[in-house]
């Protein structure tokens, strides 16, 4: 897929080094939960993403380089008996620290997003972000999505302590909403 700059595509084996390099970088660190990956569990991790029916996870490319991870996980939501499943999303991406300030989240967002209602046809999605990290904040409301919640010391962070979380969401309908006329679901 396309969406501005990015290509979005599946990790290729030669991809995962280079996630590698900026997804334990400490300033990318700061506002992960897990502040550091093995690297052979996350080498593990992108080679098993094929056989997941519910990751759709990509990189995105900009000029033939990866500068951003995608994250596209397929979930059920909460309900009573009965309600369908696997109608539901939740998005995240981390972006090459030598890239950010470039567009390149919120063109990966929006790509998440048009992934997420157009080609899988779901019906609501879900990220969420450090209250502090503004520029994730910025990045998901200049999608589109809305902020649902604000979470007062809902996270521990290993260096930071217990840190306020933001969670954001979109329904199909806000999604269609949002596009020019035309577009319709290509699932």
């Amino acid at each position: 897929m396309r969406v501005g700059p990015l290509h979005l595509r599946e990790a290729a084996g030669a991809d995962v080094e280079r996630m590698l390099a900026f997804r334990n970088d400490p300033s990318v660190n700061r506002f992960m939960l897990r502040t550091h990956v093995d690297p052979a569990a996350f080498r593990a991790e992108w080679s098993a993403i094929g056989a997941r029916e519910t990751d759709f996870s990509c990189v995105a490319e900009v000029d033939g380089t990866v500068a951003a991870i995608g994250f596209l996980d397929v979930v059920d939501g909460m309900g009573q008996p009965g309600m369908p499943r696997r109608t539901e999303a939740v998005i995240g991406y981390i972006v090459d620290p030598q890239l950010t300030g470039r567009g390149v989240a919120s063109a990966l967002a929006r790509g998440l997003l048009a992934a997420a209602f157009g080609q899988l046809g779901l019906r609501r999605v879900t990220a969420g972000c450090f209250a502090d990290n503004l520029a994730s904040a910025r990045v998901l409301e200049k999608a589109g999505m809305r902020r649902e919640q604000h979470g007062v010391e809902d996270s521990w962070h290993a260096e930071l302590g217990w840190v306020d979380g933001y969670q954001y969401a979109m329904l199909d309908r806000e999604w269609r909403a949002q596009q020019p006329a035309g577009v319709r679901r290509q699932a």
